[in-house]
């Protein structure tokens, strides 16, 4: 199946380094966005979440905030 998995991060932000941690330990390909060099992608994630915080991962549409891996295995083997 084909997935398509967007993280939401930021420089300096240890969670962020989980969520793609867990990704890569199951061979998830992702795109990473990184939102505090990237002003107007923070604005449109926040718009979107309604959160201002990272990590915000969306996989195949659905958002996910933080680290919850739980979560994201039931969106991925939908």
């Amino acid at each position: 199946m084909n997935q398509t998995v967007t993280v939401y991060t930021s420089s300096f932000c240890p969670v962020c380094g989980m969520v793609k941690s867990f990704l890569d330990s199951f061979d998830i390909t992702y795109k990473e966005v990184i939102v505090d060099l990237n002003p107007i992608a923070r604005m449109k994630v926040i718009g979107k979440t309604k959160r201002l915080t990272v990590p915000q991962t969306n996989i195949n549409g659905e958002w996910i905030s933080g680290f919850d891996p739980e979560r994201m295995l039931k969106i991925l083997i939908k």
